[in-house]
């Protein structure tokens, strides 16, 4: 997922399909961002509206293009990137080269892809040039920037529940996911010294799951390997919620919404860790201070 702030809007993300969207709904709102900030593809994405930052996200994506193929049609992360090619060449040509190098240059873009790689096992066939996204974005005038890792994948409900030789399983996932995140985080130190001007944040998801799920209770929360929106399975992680799905009568006692996605409680519990945490869980610097630089 890839997400534009402009420095110059009050356009937050609304966009509810994957939960790192939700995370910065709430992030902007907090930042003082107003509205929601359009999905590139709506119809009314047009004029000044793409001057206070545009949605690229694509629910089910990955950094490979075969990534997410089971679930139908969705945008790669470099189909991404030339969405917001389009949508820069538009700024250019309405307010000019000079302001729109200036206006993007002090916009937000956040990156947050790479779980379903991971889920589907293909991550391992991602190497050094397939994060020459964040170079393409560099060559088209970003400079501020914040880089999710992923979270803890092998916990959700769906891999839970899909995995009857039990936690074995489960805990190759995680592994998988700290590998992919030991090499994410590794890359994001060494690009300053090559990409000029440019600042790096690591958002450590594994680390703000594993805060949330080892300390569920103080967090108020009763079950945190069940969803909340079930249809089947041991911890209703079988199918995605749906029509006929059972909802649970308070969703705020789940840790997770649904097989993949966790609640908007937890989601504004980590969101106030990655706009003014430590280092623990945004490094070098937290979301808020990234803006303000």
């Amino acid at each position: 997922m890839f997400l534009l702030f402009s420095s110059s809007g009050t356009h937050w993300s609304k966009s509810e399909t994957t939960s790192t969207s939700t995370h910065w709904r709430h992030r902007g709102e907090q930042l003082g961002f107003q509205d929601y900030t359009p999905p590139f593809l709506a119809p009314n994405t047009t004029g000044d509206v793409i001057l206070k930052g545009v949605n690229y996200a694509s629910s089910g994506a990955g950094i490979l293009r075969e990534t997410g193929a089971v679930f139908g049609e969705r945008i790669c992360m470099d189909k991404q990137l030339d969405n917001f090619a389009k949508t820069r060449q538009d700024i250019i040509s309405r307010i000019g080269a000079p302001s729109a190098q200036a206006l993007l240059r002090n916009s937000l873009y956040f990156l947050a892809i790479g779980a379903n790689d991971v889920l589907n096992g293909e991550f391992q066939t991602i190497d050094g040039n397939s994060y020459t996204d964040e170079m393409r974005l560099y060559n088209m005038d970003a400079r501020k920037f914040a880089v999710a890792g992923v979270s803890k994948v092998g916990r959700i409900p769906f891999e839970i529940d899909i995995h009857i030789c039990g936690q074995d399983c489960v805990g190759s996932v995680n592994n998988m996911a700290k590998l992919f995140n030991s090499k994410l985080k590794s890359l994001l130190e060494d690009l300053p010294n090559s990409l000029t001007g440019s600042i790096f944040v690591y958002v450590n998801l594994d680390a703000l799951t594993e805060d949330i799920i080892n300390n569920a209770r103080s967090y108020g929360f009763e079950k945190i390997d069940y969803a909340c929106c079930e249809v089947i399975g041991r911890h209703g992680g079988l199918l995605p919620c749906m029509e006929m799905s059972r909802v649970c009568s308070d969703r705020t006692k789940y840790v997770f919404w649904d097989p993949f996605h966790p609640t908007e409680s937890v989601v504004l519990i980590a969101s106030k860790h990655m706009l003014d945490g430590g280092p623990e869980y945004v490094s070098p610097i937290n979301i808020r201070q990234l803006v303000n630089s």
